[in-house]
């Protein structure tokens, strides 16, 4: 067997999430049945740096997968390309390791969440930003951002269902950029790694900041409290993009 990595996009619209599960569509499946296409019926699994939810997207996720043999690498990303639904894409595959694995492995994350303060709201970005109706000070959402960095416990960002008992996290970056028409805002955020739902209930506690519902200094309190209702909502799935991962 021949261990693969791929870099793959996908758009979250149609998906129930990345991960395989009884009921609903997911990336994870439709890849599974292209590469059981590719190998004469027989069945390969997949193992991704991580699960998205449902209406999330990404544009560089990372699987691995054993293979039956070795196929030039163009040939295997263009295979999975063009074999897989529309809404899946396959940037690129190498050979690795047979001790490689995408999600035990994996060194630094980044994210991204992407805002539509648009007025009126754009209905060409409603899968892929969320849209926030209300006044913003993108300034004091700038302001509070530093408070983020670092190593915390960040149980109060971690959504209630999540196994994970060490929610010790460590970010490396947390930035704000906004386009030049001023109706879209982009958080971009980089660590070690991201509990359930973490970057979702950031961007809705920073937006809660924005809005003047939450002083710009509140971080630091709602990080020691380790308490989900001491931090803002949970914003929507589909402002949610899984931009990179790193490996050692």
């Amino acid at each position: 067997m021949v261990r693969y990595k791929a870099i793959i996009a996908y758009d979250g619209t149609q998906f129930n999430g990345f991960q395989k599960q009884p009921n609903g569509r997911t990336v994870q499946e439709e890849l599974e049945k292209t590469l059981k296409k590719m190998a004469n019926g027989k069945e390969i699994t997949i193992f991704g740096s991580g699960r998205t939810d449902a209406g999330v997207h990404a544009i560089g996720q990372v699987i691995h997968f054993d293979y039956p043999e070795e196929r030039p690498l163009e040939r295997m990303r263009f295979g999975l390309d063009t074999q897989s639904p529309e809404d899946i894409a396959v940037k690129s595959v190498e050979i690795v390791p047979e001790t490689f694995h995408a999600r035990y492995l994996v060194k630094e994350k980044t994210y991204q969440f992407k805002v539509d303060i648009g007025k009126p709201r754009s209905p060409f970005r409603r899968h892929y930003a969320s849209y926030f109706p209300y006044p913003i000070d993108v300034a004091k959402i700038e302001r509070a951002l530093p408070d983020l960095l670092g190593t915390h416990d960040f149980t109060s960002f971690c959504a209630s269902g999540s196994s994970i008992e060490d929610k010790v996290r460590t970010i490396y970056e947390a930035s704000l950029q906004v386009n030049e028409a001023g109706d879209e805002l982009t958080f971009t955020f980089r660590g070690d790694g991201f509990l359930y739902k973490m970057i979702r209930i950031l961007v809705g506690t920073l937006l809660k900041i924005g809005n003047d519902r939450l002083p710009e200094d509140c971080l630091p309190e709602i990080i020691a409290k380790k308490d989900r209702n001491a931090a803002g909502p949970t914003a929507h799935p589909e402002g949610l993009y899984l931009y990179e991962v790193k490996y050692e």
